[in-house]
């Protein structure tokens, strides 16, 4: 009996699955796949399970909880990125990595139900929001240096105030992955032993699905973390996202940013020299004013001292007075003597009068 040329395999079960996921891990590393959400589950907080479908077809997904980044709910339309296999059950599904929204209604829904959520959690509340320094010396940038937007920063920054040291964190700013490399630029700058005073991340303009990663519910929270006050422009003035609303500062550009960090140098000139200008007739008349206040204190103790010196001539006056009716010459005139000597018998003693001095000797003593 010949024997057939091309025998036929047969695999264990096992087997089978492993080749089947050899094949399409080789095929397929990862796909994308877009469809309607349906049967979304989360099952002991850490298990997600969903179906993708579209009018004629359904696929099973599976995520962890912390791989999901954004609100998922049935009906919603996504994209996900994943790799397919087959379950050693025997069920196909998708292992799903990242999930975003397509399409303006899913993003709008995205937006919406996180925000709800943030907003809960208190992350946009304005009391958490700190005060930018008034003119950083050091700052952190997070942004694409490819971009305009970045570009457009640089510039007004250098244009409007020199001497600021700026660091940046070269990061992509809108597809796949693009939230975790902001969210480590962020990490990055708070673990310097030396903090930046300020984070600005900033990107230009684009789509809703481009912005889609500043509604990324891990960056919302890095951001809200961070021990360094962020100041975030992203898109167009009309644009809003979510790290728009728990950044400390929110600018309506990336070249608004730069205008709200630094002053414009030849404005602050100017306003220097106004201010100037301004203060020199009040400090005139502050010394006027002081100079009147010490004329009047000296007029004042010019006066006490008169009075001062006054009182005293008067006091000298009076003693003089006193002196001078106590001068014994003047007690003379009034026919008064001045006797000098012993007043014993016998002795010799001297007599003044007013005009006269006499010698005589004592020839009695009575005691009174």
């Amino acid at each position: 009996m010949e024997k057939s040329k091309n025998p036929t395999v047969v695999y264990s079960v096992s087997d089978f699955i492993a080749v089947l996921n050899q094949t399409l891990e080789f095929a397929y590393p990862v796909v994308e796949v877009e469809g309607e959400v349906a049967s979304f589950k989360v099952n002991q907080g850490k298990y997600v399970f969903f179906d993708i479908k579209d009018s004629e077809g359904s696929v099973n997904c599976f995520m962890t909880v912390w791989q999901l980044r954004m609100p998922v709910e049935d009906g919603m339309k996504v994209i996900v990125t994943a790799i397919p296999k087959l379950t050693r059950w025997g069920k196909f599904s998708l292992t799903v990595r990242v999930v975003r929204p397509s399409g303006e209604g899913a993003i709008k829904k995205s937006f919406e139900l996180l925000k709800a959520k943030m907003a809960a959690e208190g992350l946009f509340e304005p009391e958490r929001k700190r005060i930018l320094p008034p003119l950083p010396k050091h700052i952190g940038v997070i942004s694409s240096t490819d971009a305009a937007g970045y570009a457009d920063f640089i510039k007004i920054l250098d244009d409007r105030w020199s001497g600021v040291r700026v660091e940046v964190a070269n990061v992509q700013v809108q597809g796949a992955g693009s939230a975790d490399q902001i969210i480590r630029a962020v990490n990055y700058f708070n673990q310097q032993e030396v903090l930046p005073e300020v984070l600005v991340l900033i990107r230009g303009g684009g789509s809703a699905d481009d912005l889609s990663t500043f509604n990324d519910e891990l960056l919302i929270k890095a951001i809200a973390g961070s021990r360094i006050p962020i100041i975030v422009g992203v898109g167009h003035e009309t644009d809003e996202t979510l790290a728009d609303l728990v950044a400390d500062v929110r600018a309506a550009t990336p070249s608004n940013a730069a205008q709200i960090l630094v002053p414009d140098k030849k404005e602050f000139i100017s306003s220097s020299y106004s201010t100037v200008r301004s203060l020199v007739p009040r400090m005139l008349q502050t010394i006027e004013q002081q100079k009147q206040g010490v004329r009047h204190l000296l007029v004042g103790a010019i006066g006490l001292t008169g009075q001062a010196i006054d009182q005293e001539i008067i006091k000298i006056q009076s003693t003089n007075m006193v002196l001078s009716q106590l001068d014994p010459g003047k007690v003379l005139t009034r026919g008064y003597a001045i006797i000098r000597g012993k007043l014993k018998k016998g002795e010799i003693i001297e007599i003044e009068t007013f005009k006269d001095i006499l010698k005589v000797e004592v020839k009695n003593v009575t005691t009174k």
